[in-house]
């Protein structure tokens, strides 16, 4: 233990906390809690967007990746660029007819009460189950930094950043996001600078020996193998157009900004950031590569850890706890947000259509907040799960991949047709669903295509049910 990394660690989680406690005098009624009161600027919401879609997932687990293998994983992040261009044609102009609070209110005005509750559903279990994946690689961090174990570890980042989201709302989620993000870019940017002055020989040296791991393109086309040109674009816009365009997680984020040009900015100067982010946590992973060959160093038994330990162990005490703090920064921005959302959708599409009495903002406020502190709650629970589940940026978006093909499929059924009701849309759901599920458990198929597979079935089941049952249709 190194008193003066545990000092700037400690100093940054008290600052941070602090800073987002400071708005919970702007939250007064569920647009300021959920949305932000609709006042924060394009800029600040894109930086937002990408805190929340990277994550503690990206800072350790991105470079694995190239230490393992290449620079595959930009393929998909091509996805992620032609994704947005899809998000910000179909679906931003949808979203910003009249007020939403979650993207779950779109099928409500489409189809009807009941997939609105399926999808919201939906979004709560896999949000759930994706952020437990999250808890765990903070876990790895903080048990590395104090050597506690992870189920306190857990604990104290939970607390942290329960409180400050309870107070300041979905407010206090974006301009924590946005000091975060610089803090964590600038960590990685760093910890890089350091890396590369230990490395006998510097840059030279690490293109010389990792030479194969600055490969991107795979043009080969094969359903087993993760990272390939057409897996990446065709997959990768999939998962993108699915996690941005469908769950409440970055959906609340485009609601949030002031109409639907600024959201549209947002979504698509993310990308930018984004590109150059994980860019950055490859080359480290190249890096990590160049100094465990020349030291002739065993790879750590949890690969995860390489990252994280190479940093505690080799940078300069008071640098490497602005580095840690930096990877706690990109957990309790993610936190934070999928506290918000879960919350949102809990109010917004389950107990306030089911409240049979008119309540005013100040009692939905409180239990918007009362609903932050119970999903903390099960976060926990769900993190101590998510430690058997392996490589934590894999287990990550393995787990979003199996359910987000039958929330984009329904989505797409609302906005691309008419003929489709109610019946249909959901009989396609719990179809694709299903599917997903034996190619996840049965088939060596890569993730990559999940989402796309999931995505096909759902949209063909709906059209094809909507051929047998005749139904009234809503308006998207």
């Amino acid at each position: 233990m190194r008193w003066v990394d545990l000092t700037v660690i400690a100093l940054y989680l008290a600052g941070i906390t602090w800073f987002g406690a400071r708005f919970r005098k702007s939250q007064n009624t569920l647009k300021d809690y959920f949305l932000g009161g609709k006042t924060a600027p394009w800029w600040a919401i894109a930086l937002s967007i990408v805190s929340a879609e990277t994550s503690t997932l990206t800072v350790i687990g991105t470079p694995v990746l190239s230490f393992q293998g290449n620079f595959g994983f930009l393929q998909v992040v091509l996805g992620y660029l032609l994704a947005r261009i899809v998000i910000s044609a179909l679906f931003l102009p949808a979203y910003f007819r009249g007020e939403m609070y979650t993207a779950y209110e779109l099928m409500r005005r489409r189809f009807g009460e009941r997939i609105r509750k399926l999808t919201a559903a939906t979004f709560l279990i896999l949000r759930a189950l994706a952020e437990g994946v999250r808890v765990v690689a903070i876990a790895l961090v903080v048990a590395i930094i104090i050597g506690t174990g992870e189920k306190t570890s857990i604990v104290v980042i939970l607390l942290l950043t329960l409180f400050y989201t309870y107070e300041g709302g979905m407010t206090a989620v974006i301009w924590t996001d946005v000091i975060q993000m610089f803090l964590y870019v600038l960590g990685a940017a760093v910890s890089l600078w350091i890396i590369l002055h230990q490395i006998p020989g510097g840059w030279a040296h690490v293109t010389e020996v990792g030479a194969g791991k600055f490969q991107i393109f795979d043009f080969g086309l094969s359903f087993t193998r993760t990272y390939t040109f057409w897996a990446g674009a065709i997959g990768g816009c999939f998962l993108t157009t699915a996690s941005h365009g469908t769950e409440q997680l970055l959906v609340q984020r485009l609601l949030a900004a002031p109409n639907e040009r600024q959201s549209r900015a947002a979504l698509m100067a993310s990308w930018v950031v984004i590109f150059v982010q994980f860019t950055l946590f490859l080359v480290i992973g190249v890096c990590l590569y160049t100094f465990y060959s020349d030291q002739h160093l065993p790879a750590p038994d949890v690969p995860d850890k390489i990252y994280p330990l190479f940093i505690w162990q080799h940078l300069p005490e008071g640098v490497a706890g602005l580095v840690i703090a930096a990877i706690l920064a990109a957990a309790m921005s993610n936190l934070s947000a999928a506290l918000n959302s879960l919350a949102s959708t809990t109010v917004m599409d389950f107990l306030k259509p089911l409240a049979r009495v008119a309540r005013s903002d100040a009692d939905w406020l409180k239990r918007a907040r009362y609903a932050t502190v119970v999903w903390a709650a099960v976060l926990y629970f769900v993190g101590l799960l998510a430690r058997q589940w392996g490589s934590v940026l894999q287990a990550g978006l393995s787990i979003a991949s199996i359910i987000y093909g039958s929330l984009l499929g329904v989505f797409l059924l609302g906005l691309l047709t008419r003929r489709v009701g109610e019946k249909a849309a959901m009989i396609a759901m719990m179809a694709g669903l299903a599917l997903m599920l034996y190619v996840r458990f049965a088939t060596p198929i890569a993730w990559t295509w999940y989402v796309v597979i999931g995505t096909s079935a759902t949209f063909g089941t709906g059209l094809a049910a909507s051929l047998f049952l005749k139904e009234t249709h809503g308006n998207p």
